[in-house]
């Protein structure tokens, strides 16, 4: 008998076969000799993912690597159609086949399953442990989930990082990542890379017929954030995930699920864009009241800072101790930016061209020694400086109409801001404030976690859970990359998680920076990108910078249609736009939740054309943006209402923009458009356009 088993599990089991609702993709489940479970996709006949195995390692225990046998395998079909509170879309379908397979180890009688939903646009699967005598708490020490690539495919990749995601995408092969890594990996105010071949996720590629394939994770809840290891001789992605303080990669106790892990593919570009595989795989909201959460148009006193024309701090210390620093006798700098005077000025701004609010940063007490101390007690997020007269700002705001968003660096001390979220959100109650704008800049406090580790995706998740009960929107930096989870918290409004537009003035992002974005970081929930630079010379505000935008003025304006987000910044000084309030008026016209969403172009590290349709309206709003080699648009208006007319206003590159040499030559010019109207359209180097569609009167 011991040899009829041992001859069973040595051998292939028969394989389960599943397709998508559209029987274009077909996935099958294995367990190959030695009980090895593992998985292959294919989409129209051609190979996405090769034999790939499956499972995890465990700390100072049998690993769920091997030595299974399939004990069951359900199938069910899945179709429905939800609204999201927010989003690119009115509706979004749900629709898959779903194959759980349940693994037995014979070894230890543990059981694993496998859950795997194949949807028209791609796959997700997770691990799912019941609760068992044999697995009740337990350590993962690394999952072992492989992505068998069919080729050498072209990637957009970012090096593999525990604490930052604020990296340039490289484009090259995947057999290029090693020698480019050192290069690629540049300083940052946090990061811990860990390995010459590690990338993170989302991750874009596409093969050499003509795949393109997007691989990330949904539904990160209690689990570490996953990267992928490449063996770069093979071509096989295999999970990371980060580890924690002490080095484990995730403490669970049955029964527990991973995150989903996804695999999005299909032989149109513009097909990446619109998936809405992650969301899917996110479970619906709990929240029984959302009324409270309302999409938002910003300005803020913050790119001030950031081009360091102002100062957060309101005084030059070096050295201070926030219980024992008396502000209101210290000598100020006269820097300062977060002042009731100056922010009234924002708040008149802001009143006068419809914005529904202004974020200010800096108005709390601290800031003077904030960063790389790795202090724990260092903000109190109630405390404003002695400038800064929360009540009569608060006043004065609500009397034009407008909510002043709040802000809360935490300097990555974490367990400071959990001491005092309870009394931040009640101040935030108590003055108006309905936003927040969190900050992690720095090591992580307990020092050894790491951003992406689990304990902080549970804190992440805490403070959203935390910010709902006060009926609270947040707007998380230096945060996690988002996972769709925007579903299940859709007060999670924003999300930074990448390189915005702050980098432009620290040097500048790649031209073609704002043409993989959408590709890769949007894949899981919308960046609050910061977009509107009119002044793309930092010097101009900051001799002492000579950092330039990366962009024409025009392409500023289309950002807001192709960098999605229901939270959108007017990133400018309001003296700025004042000069050139034509093109403004696109950034006031444009909305910021939509009804319906088209691609009408694309190609990831060259373009993108997206058509957006307001919310509730009959207006299409569309924005283009192109890499360094410019390019002339090509497209139609067929999404329109037939029989219906429209005048388009255009707001375009001049023919001698150049997003160097002359970034604020742009045109606006009216036409009228119907269903039936081809636009071709010219796109400087680094530029783009962006037009708004009305109805007819």
């Amino acid at each position: 008998m011991l040899l009829l088993c041992g001859l069973l599990l040595g051998s292939a089991a028969e394989a389960e076969d599943i397709q998508s609702p559209n029987k274009q993709f077909t996935l099958s489940v294995n367990v190959q000799a030695g009980g090895v479970p593992t998985y292959s996709l294919t989409y129209k006949g051609r190979p996405v993912l090769k034999t790939s195995k499956l499972g995890l390692d465990l700390k100072n225990t049998t690993a769920l690597t091997s030595g299974f046998t399939q004990t069951s395998a359900e199938r069910r079909s899945f179709d429905e159609t939800w609204q999201p509170v927010w989003g690119e879309s009115k509706n979004i379908r749900n629709h898959y086949n779903e194959l759980a397979v349940t693994l037995t180890q014979a070894q230890t009688n543990r059981v694993m399953r496998v859950r795997f939903r194949v949807f028209d646009d791609g796959l997700g699967f997770r691990y799912e442990f019941p609760q068992q005598k044999g697995l009740d708490y337990f350590t993962v020490k690394e999952e072992r989930t492989q992505f068998a690539l069919a080729g050498d495919h072209k990637a957009f990749w970012l090096p593999g990082d525990y604490d930052t995601q604020e990296y340039s995408t490289v484009t090259s092969k995947l057999s290029e990542v090693r020698g480019l890594m050192k290069a690629a990996t540049t300083p940052n105010a946090s990061q811990t890379p860990f390995s010459a071949t590690g990338v993170q996720t989302p991750l874009m590629l596409k093969s050499q017929d003509g795949l393109y394939i997007n691989i990330h994770e949904a539904a990160l809840i209690d689990y570490s954030a996953m990267h992928l290891e490449l063996d770069d001789k093979n071509m096989v992605l295999e999970s990371h995930l980060t580890p924690d303080a002490v080095g484990d990669k995730g403490l669970l106790q049955t029964p527990a699920n991973s995150p989903w892990r996804t695999v999005i593919v299909s032989d149109k570009a513009g097909d990446i864009l619109l998936s809405k595989l992650v969301l899917n795989l996110n479970e619906p909201t709990k929240f029984k009241d959302v009324s409270w959460i309302k999409p938002v148009k910003y300005v803020g006193v913050w790119w001030e800072m950031i081009t360091g024309k102002s100062t957060w701090s309101y005084t030059n210390l070096e050295n201070i101790k926030l219980d024992s620093v008396d502000y209101r006798t210290v000598k100020p700098n006269g820097t300062h930016a977060a002042n009731t005077a100056h922010v009234k000025e924002y708040i008149d701004f802001a009143a006068k061209h419809g914005l529904d609010g202004v974020l200010v940063e800096g108005w709390n007490t601290g800031w003077e020694d904030w960063f790389g101390k790795h202090k724990d007690y260092v903000f109190d997020f109630v405390t404003p400086y002695p400038d800064f007269d929360v009540q009569e700002l608060s006043r004065y705001a609500q009397s034009k109409n407008v909510k002043i968003i709040m802000h809360h660096e935490t300097s990555g001390s974490v367990r400071n801001y959990e001491r005092h979220l309870d009394s931040a959100f009640q101040f935030m109650n108590k003055y108006g404030y309905n936003a927040v704008k969190t900050g992690y800049v720095g090591d992580i406090v307990p020092l050894g976690h790491k951003h992406y580790d689990q304990w902080m995706i549970n804190h992440y998740n805490y403070v959203l859970e935390k910010a709902a009960k006060y009926k609270i929107m947040v707007n998380g930096h230096e945060a996690v990359r988002p996972t769709g989870l925007s579903r299940t918290f859709p007060n999670l409004i924003g999300n930074e998680a990448a390189r915005g537009t702050e980098y432009e003035s620290f040097g500048g992002n790649n031209a073609d920076h704002t043409t993989i974005l959408p590709f890769t970081r949007l894949i899981g929930g919308p960046m609050d990108y910061t977009p509107g630079i009119f002044q793309t010379k930092i010097s101009a505000y900051n001799p002492q910078n000579n950092s330039f935008v990366h962009s024409t003025l025009a392409r500023q304006l289309a950002l807001y249609v192709t960098m999605y987000s229901p939270l959108q910044m007017a990133a400018d000084l309001p003296e700025t736009y004042n000069k050139h309030l034509d093109a403004f008026q696109f950034i006031k016209d444009v909305a910021v939740d939509w009804d319906d969403t088209r691609v009408l172009e694309a190609e990831p590290g060259d373009y993108i054309t997206y058509a957006r349709k307001a919310k509730g309206k009959s207006s299409w709003f569309i924005g283009s943006t192109c890499d360094e080699q410019g390019r002339t648009s090509k497209i139609n208006l067929s999404f329109l209402e037939p029989g219906k007319k429209y005048v388009a206003t255009i707001y375009a590159d001049k023919k001698d923009a150049h997003y160097e040499k002359n970034p604020q030559a742009y045109e606006i010019r009216k036409q009228n458009v119907t269903s039936k109207t081809k636009l071709s359209q010219y796109c400087a180097p680094g530029g783009g356009y962006a037009i708004s569609v009305m109805e007819a009167k």
